[in-house]
């Protein structure tokens, strides 16, 4: 008995020592998941600048968030079709009009990236009367 607590006490030990090197290898991904977390709480991509990520979920007739606040610089918007049917995302503005190609299924996603100034910009999904039917948003960059 007292050797299977050992083994068990060892197992912890180890488990920890683990969770502790990756913490130490992680710190970038660290200040991504603090940015994620932000996305989350305010509906925008959070703290840094250049290199922001903004997390987008388009369904039938929706953007999630439909209000964005992010930072001056190149945002990422990692759309997901969280849908049945395709939806895409363009955002447009300020001197720039970029769409995320190809179409998104149901179910898949992509990755948008855009270099965006201070100002306002809209979004929305350009396919057929889907901006009509509510898929679209706007963007605030500070």
């Amino acid at each position: 008995m007292s050797a299977i607590k050992i083994g068990a006490l060892m197992v912890v030990v180890a488990g920890l020592l683990g969770l502790a090197g990756c913490g130490d290898d992680d710190s970038s991904s660290t200040a991504s998941t603090s940015s994620t977390e932000s996305t989350d709480t305010t509906a925008s991509g959070g703290g840094g600048g250049s290199g922001e990520t903004v997390d987008i979920s388009e369904t039938e007739f929706a953007i999630d968030p439909s209000d964005v606040k992010t930072k001056a610089g190149t945002v990422t918007f990692d759309v997901s079709n969280d849908g049945e049917i395709p939806h895409t995302l363009e955002i447009e503005g300020n001197g720039v009009e970029e769409e995320l190609e190809p179409d998104l299924a149901g179910g898949e996603s992509g990755t948008l990236e855009v270099d965006l100034k201070a100002g306002d910009y809209e979004m929305y999904c350009p396919i057929a009367n889907h901006r009509e039917e509510g898929m679209e948003g706007t963007i605030t960059v500070q």
